[in-house]
């Protein structure tokens, strides 16, 4: 986009979130972020994404790639989410702006994680940054539009994910080759995949996503009355969190959650175990439990082409 002259900050903007959106798959449970820098003459002189959780932000990678100091003193910065203002893995991408001396900097939209949420505009306007906020603010928002749920309300954002017939039976042997891959991407997408101790019985799944490649899930198990043993392939290392009513001896303790009385204080607790995205694939007890008491945001149904009059019905909805 090296135009010779300067674009609108939404033209800018656009492209920050095209370079966001490359994170898709490794920035969880980050949100995706894009940043630009550009030159008064509309050169840009630096951009980034943040390409995967405890590296670099995308304020920091766009730093990196100017060659020349001065530049930065008469740049504008576009990044789509408010740059962080706290000490996480990383320092904070506000204070590298204000040392850098970059004079203007345009963000998307506001963060709504309790240790930023305004803290990062407030503190480049202190320093004497020159601070637009809102622009193409929806798209930014839809972007990480399961971080900001999760963070707004301190509840994962939740996905129900089952295959059924064209009768409405639950059965594995309606997917095929090419969905399953679209499976392993959409857990690819998620922090953590919860199933019910049913279905760790049943299919003993491994709940990984070796077909889409990228960072496997937390893998979350409901098993409230102590059916499983802790031989099940959920149970293979140590990425797996139990739910249950009595702590079990086969796993460590933080490991566990225990003393929960509703799906609701299980969505908490796995909040604040840094579960921003929780995909639910079942099985259909589960799933109904979750839509009774309307604990969803997104329904991904596999639609088989054909009847199979089979034994388990699939959960019906509504929106």
């Amino acid at each position: 986009m090296a135009t010779g002259k300067m674009l609108s900050d939404a033209d800018y903007m656009r492209r920050a979130l095209q370079l966001a959106s490359n994170g898709i798959f490794d920035a969880h449970p980050n949100p995706m972020v894009g940043a630009v820098i550009v030159a008064p003459d509309g050169r840009i002189i630096g951009e980034g994404w943040h390409r995967r959780c405890g590296e670099g932000h995308a304020e920091v990678n766009a730093v990196a790639m100017v060659r020349d100091e001065a530049e930065f003193l008469t740049a504008t910065m576009y990044v789509t989410l408010e740059p962080c203002s706290h000490y996480g893995r990383t320092p904070p991408c506000a204070e590298l702006i204000i040392s850098k001396r970059i004079p203007r900097v345009v963000v998307g939209c506001l963060d709504p994680f309790e240790k930023v949420s305004g803290r990062g505009v407030k503190m480049l306007r202190d320093a004497g940054v020159n601070v637009t906020v809102g622009v193409l603010e929806e798209e930014c928002r839809q972007l990480n539009v399961r971080f900001m749920t999760a963070h707004t309300r301190r509840s994962p954002y939740v996905i129900l994910k089952w295959a059924e017939s064209a009768d409405g039976y639950i059965d594995g042997r309606i997917s095929t080759p090419l969905t399953s891959v679209m499976v392993h991407r959409l857990r690819a997408e998620a922090d953590g995949i919860l199933v019910g101790s049913g279905t760790a019985l049943a299919d003993d799944p491994r709940l990984d996503v070796r077909l889409a490649g990228g960072k496997d899930p937390v893998r979350v198990v409901l098993d409230r009355r102590g059916r499983l043993d802790g031989s099940a392939a959920v149970f293979r290392d140590d990425n797996v969190i139990l739910v249950t009513d009595v702590e079990r001896d086969f796993l460590p303790a933080e490991r566990q959650i225990t003393g929960c009385r509703s799906l609701g204080e299980v969505l908490s607790e796995l909040y604040r175990r840094n579960i921003v995205t929780l995909l639910v694939e079942g099985g259909a007890e589960v799933h109904r439990s979750f839509i009774e008491e309307k604990l969803w945001d997104e329904v991904r149904v596999e639609q088989g082409a054909a009847d199979i009059a089979g034994k388990v019905k699939a959960p019906e909805f509504k929106m």
